[in-house]
């Protein structure tokens, strides 16, 4: 019987041939080209990413390899137990050294307490009803919210006004001087929060004397966990309330603002400036042209070809979503991918989650980015290492490609490992576009 082209044999073989090549990559997560503590591809990055940030206090060497030693490789259950010990342990020393007067001690304990919780919660997205999600998280950000209280400069939590609601962000100052400085707005993508985003990026950037607003927005952070608000393509909706609340602090250089979206956000943000102008520099770390495309060119051209048929098939779609859902049960990438993709876009079903992804594409408005942009990208990243380089040949703004290498040791998705060199080169760029 033939359904809109396809007969039952070729949707079922196509949506086979699909997941048995899935199976074979670690697709969009976050893939990795060393082999960090474990085999698996996305225990080894996301353990990379969170022993990264000890250039930045937010990890110490030894606590996450006995941490990673005690996990059972592709364990997800295992996962979580061994952070989350860590990190209560670690809140509880905190809570200790504050109560005895040891407020820096205290201070980076904190810290920690909040990376480790944020990667004790990572893997508990492959179900998004799991209570704990909002558990871990929450500490994560308490524990963050005390460090900050005790900060050698200003970290304050604030509520940006956006449409009916609030988007919760930290505004992070060089000190308490009101003096006007440089402001770097910075955004993550897929799946970061607003804490983490002090370690990658404004922990740095402040010893640089810039001012940083740190933000979450649809599908990220508290946005998506309590707000229950989605991902949207259009992200000028977003960053234009974010830079309308930057303009009423009396620390803000109007004339001296720039954006910096990490991973996924180097899409959105590029988007955000192509309808913002108030914005004076871009950073897209690394940079995304096609979203969509960026997830299903990880295909051979014949089955990428078919997937697009397919998705426009409700029959085909509906074979393809069975046999991915038992893919994901074999693979730790795949499965995290999809289930935090549906979530954060409010998708029913992986092939739904999919299709939901195809208006993230900058072709209709790139032509309209006038600022100056950096677009990086990282040898190593198999996430959208392409994706960079379509983006930067599109600019017809003030463009800059910034490529992290192998030799460096920063080949990875977003330079993670490699915080000091990222942060190092990128804040130079930053330094002499906006001429402080």
């Amino acid at each position: 019987m033939k359904r809109a082209g396809y007969s039952k044999t070729i949707i079922f073989a196509g949506a086979v041939t699909l997941i048995l090549f899935f199976m074979t990559l670690p697709l969009v997560t976050h893939s990795n080209a060393m082999e960090f503590i474990f085999k698996d591809p996305e225990y080894s990055f996301q353990c990379l990413r969170t022993i990264g940030y000890t250039v930045s206090g937010a990890a110490d060497i030894g606590e996450c390899l006995s941490t990673a030693y005690g996990i059972k490789e592709g364990d997800d259950e295992s996962w979580y137990a061994e952070w989350v010990k860590t990190a209560q342990r670690l809140e509880k020393a905190a809570d200790q050294f504050l109560k005895e007067g040891h407020t820096v001690s205290a201070r980076g304990t904190y810290f920690r307490a909040s990376n480790y919780y944020r990667t004790a919660e990572f893997f508990l997205h492959t179900n998004p009803k799991d209570p704990r999600i909002l558990e871990t998280w929450g500490k994560s950000r308490l524990c963050f919210i005390k460090a900050a209280r005790l900060s050698d400069h200003p970290i304050k939590p604030v509520e940006i006004p956006f449409e009916e609601t609030t988007l919760p962000g930290y505004l992070c100052l060089v000190d308490n001087s009101g003096i006007k400085r440089p402001l770097l707005i910075i955004h993550s993508g897929f799946d970061g929060t607003a804490e983490e985003l002090y370690f990658e990026v404004a922990f740095f950037a402040v010893k640089r004397g810039y001012n940083c607003l740190l933000f979450e927005g649809p599908g990220q952070g508290r946005v998506i966990r309590e707000q229950k608000i989605h991902f949207r393509p259009n992200w000028e909706t977003v960053v234009t309330p974010v830079v309308d609340f930057a303009l009423t602090l009396p620390e803000v250089n109007p004339e001296r603002i720039a954006l910096m979206g990490i991973s996924m956000g180097g899409y959105l943000a590029p988007r955000a400036v192509a309808y913002e102008h108030r914005i004076k520099a871009c950073i897209a770390n690394g940079g995304v042209f096609n979203f969509h495309a960026g997830i299903i060119n990880h295909f051979p051209p014949e089955i990428k070809k078919q997937i697009e048929k397919i998705l426009d098939n409700r029959s085909a779609s509906a074979e393809f979503d069975k046999e991915m859902y038992e893919a994901m049960k074999k693979n730790t990438g795949l499965r995290w991918f999809f289930h935090n993709g549906m979530w954060t876009f409010g998708a029913k079903s992986p092939s739904d989650y999919l299709r939901l992804t195809r208006p993230y594409n900058l072709k209709s408005c790139v032509d309209m980015i006038t600022c100056n942009m950096l677009v990086a990208d990282s040898e190593g990243d198999k996430d959208f290492h392409i994706q960079a380089k379509h983006l930067y040949e599109a600019l017809r703004s003030p463009k800059d490609y910034m490529l992290f290498t192998v030799k460096e040791g920063a080949e990875e998705h977003c330079q993670m490992g490699a915080m000091m060199i990222s942060n190092e080169r990128i804040l130079n760029w930053l330094d002499k576009t906006l001429k402080k």
